[in-house]
C-alpha cells in the first residue's frame, strides 16, 4: 500500500463514507454494470490492488472513447480514465483495439484499508446499488470463464531472441525487451473473465475498462508513472523467476541485476528530460516483490518536475522497461524482430485526478474484442547472457496465471 504521503486532499475533497457492512468488490462492481445498463449509461471502470493508496477504485460510469493519444489529460477536476497502447507498429498487424481512449467520470469509489467504501464526487451509495440492482454471481464453472489460448508461435519467438542477441553483440543494443502474442477466445462475459482471474491471482495494478470498441482486462505488477503534484516516480521491473523459486535467485543472478539496473537508468534518462535539475535519485534499488505466478526484481526512481501530464507521457513513454538500452534504436529493431504490433501491451493504463497521476505499464494485460477474441502479450528483457529456451520459459510462467497455472491449453490438447 502506497504511503499516506502520497495521498493528496483533492482526492479525498467532497467525500462520504459508506456506513453499514462492506459489500464485496466484485459484488458491487457487476451491480454497476447492472446499473449502468438499466440507466442505459456508460460501462463502469474499476482499478484493483493499490491504486492510490487504496484497496479499489471504482467508476461507476465513464464513457471511453478513442482519442488522440498525445493529449489524453484535459485541465479538469474530474477524473480522467485512460489508456494508451505501444506507439509502434508493424506493417500488416492492426491491433485488436484503439490506439488510446478516454473518458472523465464526475464520480467514483474508492475501498479503503479498512474495508469501508467512501463516495466521491456524485458516485452513488454501494449498498443502494447493490440492493437495487443485484450483485449477481459468475459461472460455477471457473474454467468457462477463463480464456481459451491457441498456440503461440514459439519459433518466432526464438527467432527474434538470436537476432537480438546478435544486436547485443554487435555493440548496437545493450538490452531489450521482446515479446510473444497469444491470440484465443472469450468463453464468458469479459467482467466475469476479469473477476475470475482477478479473484484467483490478484495483481498490484489490476484495471477493468470497457467501451464499443471491447474491454481491456489488467493484470500488470508495474507501476509506471505515480505523481502526486511536482513529485513522479517510476518502479521499472526487470528480473523474474517462477513463484515456486526462491526470489533471492534474482539478487544472485548477474543476468537480471545486469538487466535492472541498466533500465534503472534508462527511467532516470527519461525522467531527466523534464525534471528539475538535481531531483532525479533512485530511491530504491533491486527489490523483490511477489506477483501472479512469478517473483520480480523491482527498482523505484523519483523526481521533481513541473510539466503537465501529457508532457511528463511524451517524455518517457514507451515506459522504460518494455523497451531497451539505448531506447531509440532498441524500439527499431523490436519492430524489426517481432512479427504482430504489441496494441496495448507494453503501452499504459490508469488514470489522473487533478494534479495526480496514477498509471501501470500494462503488461499482462488481455485485449477483448467485441465479437469474443482476445489477445495479450508476454515478454521479457533479453541480455547478452539470455537463452532462447529460457526466455520462452518466462514467457509462459508470466500467462499462466489466465489458465490456472500448470501446463498452457494448447499442450494439454
Amino acid at each position: 500500500m502506497q504511503d499516506n504521503k502520497f495521498l493528496t486532499s483533492r482526492f479525498a475533497c467532497h467525500h462520504r463514507r459508506v456506513p453499514g457492512s462492506p459489500v464485496p468488490v466484485a459484488g458491487l462492481l457487476r451491480a454497476l454494470r447492472s446499473r449502468a445498463r438499466s440507466l442505459d449509461l456508460a460501462p463502469p471502470a474499476a482499478f484493483l490492488g493499490d491504486w492510490h493508496g487504496r484497496r479499489a477504485v471504482l467508476v461507476p460510469s465513464v464513457d471511453l472513447r478513442p482519442c488522440e493519444p498525445g493529449r489524453l489529460f484535459p485541465d479538469t477536476d474530474r477524473l480522467v480514465v485512460v489508456y494508451r497502447s505501444f506507439p509502434d507498429t508493424v506493417p500488416g498487424s492492426a491491433p485488436p483495439l484503439p490506439e488510446a481512449v478516454r473518458g472523465e467520470a464526475s464520480g467514483w469509489l474508492t475501498l479503503d484499508a479498512d474495508g469501508r467504501w467512501t463516495r466521491h464526487g456524485d458516485a452513488p451509495d454501494p449498498e443502494q446499488v447493490v440492493r437495487h440492482h443485484g450483485a449477481g454471481r459468475g459461472d460455477d464453472d471457473e474454467a468457462t470463464r477463463l480464456p481459451d489460448w491457441a498456440a503461440p508461435d514459439r519459433a518466432a519467438h526464438a527467432s527474434a531472441v538470436v537476432d537480438c542477441l546478435e544486436a547485443i553483440r554487435a555493440g548496437e543494443v545493450y538490452q531489450a525487451c521482446l515479446s510473444t502474442r497469444l491470440h484465443g477466445t472469450l468463453r464468458a462475459d469479459p467482467l466475469e473473465t476479469f473477476l475470475a482471474v482477478a479473484g484467483r491471482a490478484p495483481a498490484a495494478r489490476s484495471a477493468y475498462l470497457e467501451g464499443g470498441w471491447g474491454a481491456v482486462l489488467g493484470f500488470s505488477p508495474e507501476e509506471y508513472l505515480v505523481r502526486r503534484g511536482d513529485v513522479v516516480r517510476s518502479s521499472p521491473i526487470k528480473g523474474t523467476v517462477p513463484a515456486d523459486r526462491d526470489p533471492a535467485d534474482l539478487l544472485a543472478s548477474a543476468k537480471d541485476v545486469a538487466e535492472n539496473i541498466m533500465i534503472v537508468d534508462l527511467v532516470r534518462n527519461d525522467l531527466g528530460r523534464v525534471a528539475e535539475i538535481g531531483s532525479v535519485t533512485v530511491t530504491d534499488l533491486l527489490a523483490t516483490r511477489p506477483a501472479p505466478g512469478v517473483h520480480h526484481l523491482v527498482s523505484t526512481v523519483a523526481a521533481r518536475t513541473t510539466v503537465d501530464h501529457d508532457a511528463l507521457v511524451a517524455a518517457t513513454f514507451p515506459p522504460a522497461s518494455v523497451t531497451g538500452t539505448p531506447k531509440a534504436r532498441a524500439r527499431d529493431l523490436i519492430n524489426g524482430w517481432e512479427p504482430r504490433s504489441r496494441g496495448l501491451h507494453c503501452g499504459a493504463y490508469g488514470f489522473a485526478l487533478g494534479p495526480d497521476l496514477e498509471l501501470a505499464v500494462a503488461i499482462r494485460t488481455l485485449e477483448a474484442t467485441p465479437d469474443g477474441r482476445v489477445e495479450m502479450g508476454v515478454g521479457g528483457g533479453i541480455t547478452i547472457d539470455s537463452d532462447p529456451d529460457a526466455e520462452w520459459d518466462e514467457c509462459v510462467h508470466k500467462a499462466a496465471f489466465t489458465w490456472g497455472g500448470g501446463p498452457p491449453p494448447w499442450e494439454r490438447r
